[in-house]
């Protein structure tokens, strides 16, 4: 068994019914588990939107090692240390993309865009800083290791956990505020400077 994203529990449920699934490309979250043959290929894609979506891909075995895979034609992917220099295999660093699918940057976000699109000193271009670390393996493929940020993903979806704090801590009557993922859930804590409007706060 493992533990997929909402789409691909929803195609397995499918699977079920009419037996006739050969492969399975799941991504947009981190697999959790993987050690029984289901009876089809199962590929784990990873890919930024700001990369065109797939950027690595892999096949994986039950088992075996949760990957990410290997990049894919016409992409550069560097796992690079603070100073933005390759690390050895084995070594965690912060992966970094090239290549043609790298988008230009966010729409009228220039602060943004220059802190996460680079000029490539290895290869030319423009490369893109994920916040993803990651390490290679001996094989090629890459291993997810989490973000170096506050940003999470919960069913495939971007969430900063910083922005809903900033926002719970605008509220009148909150002091501070912490929130946290805990199965697939956001969870907030607060401290009381007044009374708080709960339904508000919840909203």
């Amino acid at each position: 068994s493992f533990l997929p994203t909402p789409v691909a529990e929803q195609a397995l449920r499918r699977e079920r019914q009419h037996p006739t699934l050969r492969t399975l490309l799941v991504g947009g979250d981190r697999l959790r588990q993987f050690d029984r043959d289901p009876g089809f290929v199962l590929v784990n894609n990873y890919g930024p939107t700001e990369t065109t979506v797939v950027a690595t891909s892999g096949q994986l075995q039950p088992g075996g090692a949760l990957h990410i895979g290997k990049p894919t034609a016409n992409t550069r992917v560097y796992v690079l240390d603070a100073q933005r220099q390759p690390v050895p295999v084995g070594v965690t660093g912060e992966l970094y993309i090239g290549g043609a699918q790298v988008a230009r940057g966010y729409f009228n976000r220039p602060d943004l865009s220059a802190e996460r699109f680079l000029d490539d000193p290895f290869a030319g271009g423009r490369m893109y800083r994920t916040g993803d670390l990651v390490r290679w393996n001996a094989d090629g493929t890459l291993d997810y290791q989490g973000r170096n940020d506050d940003q999470v993903k919960i069913r495939g979806v971007r969430v900063e956990l910083g922005e809903i704090e900033a926002a719970l801590k605008a509220l009148p009557g909150i002091a501070d505020a912490v929130v946290l993922v805990r199965d697939e859930r956001l969870l907030a804590w607060f401290t009381e400077a007044a009374a708080v409007d709960i339904e508000r706060l919840r909203e």
